[in-house]
């Protein structure tokens, strides 16, 4: 049994602006850990409650799913969320884009989506254990759309690609260095790593993206990474921004 705590860091003060009146929660790779979701959205309702804001969002940063061993509880758990947080919203993160891809009948991209730790999220929606070692990737295809319920494939397709909220912009992965907004393309904000990492300005922009994990949140000017790769290290993080000022949480396990 793993002891569950809860952290905040201290408040620092930036050049970049939430849009103002407005407390903005971004959330990283949840991965299948319900309980550190479980334990960041309680966390989040007691730490807005000194907020000057009226509007409280929420962001979830995509890669609900996969490698944790909770994937169906993660889904119902962000779907109950867009209830309890308004305006609430959430990114596809290149897992949700491989499980979309398999639910269409997509082969190559189903095998993709199992190297990258799908057998977790599977098993966690009722698939035996023993019948997916037996099962070919036809017989996985095919049992697929009878396995995740509509509700969740319909929420798992609602998912956003980007978001804007004043000088900072929300994105799975990242952004392609030296393109507009407008003309991102999808692969790209749920995919891209080096090209972004390595950036070191977006025009005055702040990118917030999760993706690629680090030990700690990464907390720049021009980027803020808030993977710090739950699934394994018992770390979920988020970042809470208001005005000028931003600061960290992270539930633990």
């Amino acid at each position: 049994m793993f002891r569950r705590w809860f952290w905040r860091g201290k408040t620092e003060q930036w050049d970049s602006l939430a849009p103002q009146g407005e407390r903005i929660y971004a959330i990283g790779d949840v991965h299948g850990r319900f309980d550190l979701l479980e334990d960041m959205l309680g966390q989040l309702e007691k730490d807005c409650r000194d907020a000057d804001a009226d509007v409280i969002r929420l962001i979830l940063l995509g890669d609900l799913i996969d490698r944790g061993p909770a994937s169906q509880a993660v889904v119902e758990r962000a779907m109950q969320a867009s209830d309890q947080f308004r305006p609430f919203h959430w990114l596809k993160g290149n897992h949700e884009e491989m499980l979309i891809a398999a639910l269409d009948g997509n082969i190559p991209a189903l095998r993709q989506f199992i190297r990258a730790g799908g057998q977790a999220c599977l098993i966690s929606y009722g698939l035996d254990p023993v019948e997916y070692q037996r099962a070919s990737l036809e017989q996985l295809s095919l049992a697929l759309p009878d396995l995740i319920p509509p509700a969740h494939q319909q929420f798992l397709r609602r998912g956003e690609d980007l978001i804007i909220r004043g000088d900072y912009v929300f994105a799975h992965a990242g952004i392609r260095p030296g393109l507009p907004l407008q003309r991102q393309r999808q692969q790209d904000l749920r995919w891209i790593r080096s090209d972004f990492l390595s950036a070191r300005h977006f025009e005055g922009l702040t990118i917030v993206h999760g993706h690629t994990i680090s030990p700690d949140p990464v907390n720049l000017r021009h980027r803020i990474g808030i993977d710090t790769g739950a699934f394994q290290t018992g770390r979920l993080s988020a970042v809470a921004l208001e005005g000028n000022r931003r600061w960290f949480l992270e539930a633990r396990a």
